[in-house]
């Protein structure tokens, strides 16, 4: 089946009703154990980098990873996907490097902590989606601001972090995207929620509205990690200092597929199951002596 592009794969779950998993990788062992479970789901799926990873790992590192999985598991259609470009120029290096699609996050400025205008993001994401567009490269925008509700309880009004569905059909629009991230009250990292989240933090029924509007419109759901509370403990109880904390709850993203949601972003669940066996593994007084990272 080898690499394809973003679009392909989420017309083909719109058709048939499900979302395919998009996780972020930094090395081998997490791409490898994300195959195995693809293989084992029989699904497709989306491995990204991010910057994050490209500066740890290296984007040459980092896109050879994925080419060797999709060498290796010839049958499971995999796209690889820059994650958070944060201006036109990097999504361009992307696609030169031969990433099958790219996210333009013009949501915010270059220096992805300001918030932008919405006249930027069109441009900025428009510029991308018609130099990805004439090299088969599918993309990724985003319209709202990602972070959750209950961080911001003191705000008059928490509409202001939910995706307006008016700049959403705007901005389907005008720069015509393969998918589109929205705001519903997720958030990026480990820390999203201080207690279990409800439909005052987590707000569904915004992609309801966002799927009447924009019934042909692909959606992406990030920071959507469960924080399994398991895992969660198991951290702390080889000597982690998590405190507690929680995820989007899995029933919660098979709503949000109800409703148009085709990409669901999973970072921190990757980093907290490797984290936690790696301590538990030390932890053990039958490995004190082993010293092969086998």
């Amino acid at each position: 089946m080898a690499l394809v592009s973003l679009r392909q794969i989420l017309d083909y779950a719109a058709e048939h009703s499900f979302a395919v998993p998009a996780f972020n990788a930094s090395n081998m062992e997490q791409v490898q154990a994300i195959m195995q479970a693809a293989d084992a789901c029989d699904s497709p799926v989306i491995i990204q980098g991010s910057a994050g990873a490209n500066n740890y790992a290296g984007e040459v590192f980092l896109r050879h990873l994925i080419a060797a999985a999709v060498e290796q598991y010839p049958h499971i259609p995999v796209v690889m996907h820059r994650d958070h470009g944060p201006a036109p120029a990097i999504c361009a290096q992307a696609i030169q490097s031969g990433f099958s699609s790219v996210m333009m996050d013009g949501s915010l400025l270059e220096d992805m902590k300001t918030p932008s205008s919405f006249d930027y993001n069109v441009n900025v994401t428009r510029t991308v989606v018609d130099m990805a567009h004439a090299c088969g490269v599918s993309v990724e925008g985003e319209i709202g601001c990602l972070g959750s509700i209950e961080d911001n309880a003191d705000s008059a009004d928490h509409s202001q972090l939910l995706t307006d569905p008016d700049e959403a059909v705007e901005f389907v629009k005008q720069t015509q995207v393969d998918a589109l991230a929205v705001a519903i009250g997720t958030s990026h990292g480990a820390y999203k929620f201080s207690k279990p989240p409800t439909g005052d933090v987590l707000v569904i029924s915004r992609l309801k509205t966002l799927q009447q509007r924009l019934p042909n419109t692909h959606f992406v759901m990030h920071g959507s990690s469960s924080v399994p509370q398991d895992w969660l403990k198991s951290i702390n109880d080889y000597g982690g200092d998590i405190v507690q904390t929680y995820g989007v709850p899995v029933d919660e993203i098979v709503e949000g597929i109800k409703y148009g949601v085709r990409k669901v972003n999973i970072d921190t669940d990757l980093r907290m199951a490797s984290t936690g066996a790696i301590r538990q593994y030390l932890a053990q007084q039958e490995n004190a002596s082993d010293f092969d990272a086998r």
